[in-house]
């Protein structure tokens, strides 16, 4: 899954360099092995401060700019991205999402930041959820930053492209196997054009939430901050 995300975001044309952030922990050594196969630069990390694991792999090319993108995306769609990116440069942003009001599938997902944001929240960013979804901290803080949602139309955000649980999984394998055969680098409208003719497709995965581990995440934001912060005096 994680190979044809790659092929598909090697056609990219503004980004210059992909790295895979992963986990040092030893059950992502296959990770690391399919980005040697793949000739893929591979950085592992913390498991669980993911904002420690992208800031200490971005910092060793020292980019103007970071897109930050999720490996669970096999259906990214590059075009899209390249848009993002220059949303992001055209609009002088500081950081760009196109989720933060989503009109894009779930799974199309691209931030796009300057690096000295990346190494911002990497120092001051405290809570859990901050800490493990990387771009919390940039996004909750509107006053500090030029933030920009680039937007799409029209609104496919109920659409579920993303991969977290087996029907996700059953989902994208029968769209790779309809459209991959006879057009690898098929695109968004290809799927679109897919899902409109076999109507039945979208109920493999209907019924499953958006943002699920970022709402278990804010959770324990709750159980952090009555163990860190002080009762009123």
């Amino acid at each position: 899954m994680l190979s044809r995300q790659l092929e598909r975001l090697r056609r990219c044309r503004k980004v210059d360099k992909l790295l895979v952030a992963t986990s040092d922990d030893p059950s992502d050594q296959p990770i690391a092995e399919l980005c040697a196969a793949e000739a893929v630069a591979c950085f592992r990390g913390s498991l669980n401060d993911v904002l420690d694991r992208y800031y200490q792999a971005a910092k060793l090319f020292q980019p103007s700019h970071v897109v930050r993108l999720t490996g669970d995306c096999p259906l990214a769609d590059p075009e899209l991205i390249d848009r993002t990116i220059e949303f992001h440069l055209q609009g002088g942003y500081d950081f760009v999402s196109n989720a933060i009001e989503p009109t894009f599938p779930d799974g199309l997902d691209a931030a796009v930041f300057r690096f000295q944001l990346l190494e911002q929240a990497w120092r001051a960013a405290q809570l859990p959820s901050e800490r493990e979804h990387l771009t919390l901290f940039m996004r909750h803080h509107p006053e500090r930053y030029k933030i920009g949602n680039y937007k799409g139309s029209p609104d496919r955000s109920y659409m579920r492209w993303t991969v977290d649980e087996p029907a996700d999984l059953a989902f994208v394998s029968a769209i790779y196997q309809r459209l991959y055969p006879g057009k690898p680098d098929f695109g968004s409208e290809d799927i679109y054009r897919l899902l409109d003719q076999e109507a039945e497709l979208p109920w493999l995965n209907r019924g499953i939430g958006r943002n699920e581990g970022l709402q278990r995440s804010l959770q324990q934001d709750n159980e952090w901050k009555a163990k860190n912060e002080k009762p009123n005096s």
